[in-house]
């Protein structure tokens, strides 16, 4: 029997926080909002429902060059500056590359746009009803914007989590 392979999708540590400062505060984890400023000195000290992310990044990283064939870390910016590349690089992890056939008759393109987070977004099942109790399936789709963090942080803010995640990780995000 196969053993299951996973799939980690990280993105730029800044619009991880700010993603995950607007979800929290709109899911209504807590009895009232937390502000910008003390949520973001909690995550700069590793406070967050998974953990310290930079921990559980760098985790999946190792494992993924460890276990290429059981772990593929991938990143959002990624996806979004070449999907195909990316949709190409999945298929074959998941062990159904893209036959000729189907990169000729456009099923590569197709998979793309019917995965884009526009159309996964706009989906009825994502924009009305509830996960759990109150959590609206709204919640899970904000904008997907790559570096949106620059509508939130502070130039000091962006450093600073610049700075630890070359310290936690020795690379950027």
């Amino acid at each position: 029997m196969d053993e299951g392979r996973i799939i980690y999708l990280c993105r730029d540590i800044k619009d991880t926080f700010i993603s995950l400062f607007l979800y929290c505060n709109k899911a209504n984890f807590r009895p009232s909002p937390i502000s910008l400023e003390n949520a973001f000195d909690l995550f700069c000290r590793g406070v967050s429902p998974a953990g310290p992310i930079w921990d559980q990044i760098l985790g999946y990283w190792k494992e993924s060059l460890e276990r290429p064939d059981k772990v593929l870390f991938m990143r959002y910016e990624e996806m979004t500056d070449e999907p195909l590349v990316q949709l190409r690089r999945l298929a074959k992890f998941l062990g159904k590359p893209f036959s000729q056939k189907e990169e000729n008759s456009g099923l590569v393109d197709q998979i793309r746009e019917l995965c884009s987070f526009d159309n996964m977004s706009k989906l009825e099942v994502n924009k009305t009803g509830n996960f759990i109790g109150e959590l609206s399936n709204d919640s899970f789709f904000r904008s997907g914007v790559v570096g949106d963090w620059k509508n939130y942080l502070t130039a000091e803010m962006a450093s600073k989590l610049n700075q630890i995640t070359e310290e936690k990780l020795g690379w950027s995000l």
